[in-house]
């Protein structure tokens, strides 16, 4: 066997892809990966190739994919027929999710930047316009 094939055990697998075996465990049971072979040990045997599926998986977390879409990303790069236009059809979605939550956190910036501005910085806590909008009056 050449090292593209020969098993490796979890802790190999974890260092390659650097993730944490729990990481990988964790995959296993939410069907992210396929389940290893396992010594009559009970260890774990990996195909090498499960290091590019966990960068892969991590890469989409980074962009905010849920382990549900990821999932469908990891089915639709096997799916020849469907798989770009599935796989970009799902980017374009997240990316509107991405777009939406960027205007939440402006408006959420204002806000805040508001209430900053009219706080002098001191004086009575009642009369704080901070603590006064928290507890539900108008903004200043």
């Amino acid at each position: 066997m050449d090292a593209q094939t020969t098993p490796v055990t979890i802790g190999t697998v974890a260092r390659r892809a650097k993730v944490s075996i729990d990481t990988i465990r964790y995959y296993e049971r939410a069907g992210l990966l396929p389940a290893p072979h396992r010594r009559a040990s009970g260890y774990r045997d990996y195909d090498p190739g499960v290091v590019e599926r966990l960068r892969f998986i991590r890469r989409a977390k980074e962009l905010g994919f849920t382990l549900g879409e990821i999932r469908e990303l990891l089915a639709l790069s096997t799916d020849r027929e469907r798989g770009v236009k599935g796989v970009k059809q799902r980017a374009e979605a997240r990316l509107g999710q991405v777009q939406q939550r960027i205007r939440e956190l402006q408006r959420m910036r204002r806000g805040l930047q508001q209430l900053i501005d009219a706080c002098p910085g001191h004086g009575a806590l009642e009369h704080c316009p901070i603590l006064r909008a928290l507890g539900g009056e108008a903004n200043p």
